[in-house]
């Protein structure tokens, strides 16, 4: 068994679909200008028009791991990436248009 065909599973997809979005918020975190606290900086983010945005930019890297395991034919993984993203985007929907 190759380790593509070990790791090609939807479960797989999954995780690294939700996983990879939490990493870039965290890296996002260390990077924030000025250097503020995580409370401080989390309670700036939320603001809906914020928000919004960070979704945005954290669940941009999942066309990339979705493409990766495309081109290696992982597809089950691919389609539970696929599924977690489309997850997020009803979220960044729900939050946009929320009265």
């Amino acid at each position: 068994m190759t380790l593509a065909e070990k790791f090609d599973k939807l479960i797989t997809g999954i995780i690294s679909g939700f996983m990879l979005p939490v990493i870039i918020l965290l890296l996002s975190f260390l990077f924030a200008k000025g250097d503020p606290g995580f409370s401080s900086w989390l309670n700036r983010i939320l603001q809906p028009d914020i928000f919004t945005r960070i979704i945005s930019f954290c669940v941009f890297p999942n066309v990339l791991i979705f493409m990766l395991f495309n081109y290696f034919d992982m597809l089950k993984a691919a389609r539970g990436v696929l599924a977690i993203t489309i997850v997020w985007a009803v979220l960044l929907f729900a939050v946009k248009f929320w009265p």
